[in-house]
């Protein structure tokens, strides 16, 4: 008997594979019709990066490109948030990253062919959850970085605030896979989207907050 989610959704849990690794999980996740996101999308994007990996990197949902190219991190908040994880000191080949949601959400242009990202709902977030459980089960890293509201409430809880807490090492509930610590902080695109001063500061925000997790693996 397959889970539902809030909102009717099936949830990814019907879909997940018998055999726990990260090619099976990846396999597996291409054929998901856990919510209503599958439909419009390209693709799913699952996690990449190595399965023993000591940091895993969680953010909200692919961006449009990409759905297209089917690799998390690939745009410009991924080029923004490897610049920081070397000015941090951690190795960006040693990283695990994924996102809380597997499938792209955007809402059409008026005009053009441009695709609006559009933050998954709620539904969506629980619906989509088995599969990041099953990736901290198989890659069981140090810690897991939350970027953004949607990967921290994802896993912290949905009342958690990024603004209150982030660049703090968090227990993280339920420690799936064996984790303990987590810690939040701003998605790389709220860096890139904001204001030139703003985006400096972000900026050196982040990496200060990588550098937390840097000391402590």
């Amino acid at each position: 008997m397959s889970a539902r989610s809030p909102g009717g959704l099936q949830g990814a849990q019907h879909y997940l594979p018998a055999g726990r690794n990260l090619a099976a999980l990846r396999k597996a996740a291409r054929g998901c019709q856990g919510c209503d996101l599958y439909r419009d999308a390209t693709q799913a994007v699952f996690g990449a990066g190595p399965e023993n990996a000591r940091v895993m990197l969680v953010g909200e949902v692919p961006g449009d490109r990409e759905d297209r190219a089917g690799e998390p991190f690939v745009g410009p908040a991924g080029g923004l948030l490897d610049r920081a994880l070397e000015e941090s000191g951690i190795d960006r080949g040693a990283v695990y990253v994924t996102n809380a949601v597997k499938h792209f959400r955007f809402t059409p242009a008026e005009r053009g062919n441009r695709r609006i990202h559009k933050k998954p709902s709620r539904s969506q977030i629980v619906a989509c959850k088995p599969w990041l459980l099953a990736e901290l089960e198989v890659v069981g890293p140090e810690v897991v970085v939350c970027l953004g509201a949607t990967a921290a409430q994802s896993l912290l809880g949905f009342d958690f605030r990024v603004s209150a807490r982030r660049g703090e090492l968090l227990e993280l509930p339920g420690r799936p896979g064996g984790v303990s610590a987590a810690l939040a902080t701003v998605h790389p695109s709220a860096v890139l989207r904001a204001p030139d001063e703003e985006r400096r500061r972000g900026y050196a925000e982040l990496a200060a907050d990588l550098r937390v997790v840097a000391k402590a693996i």
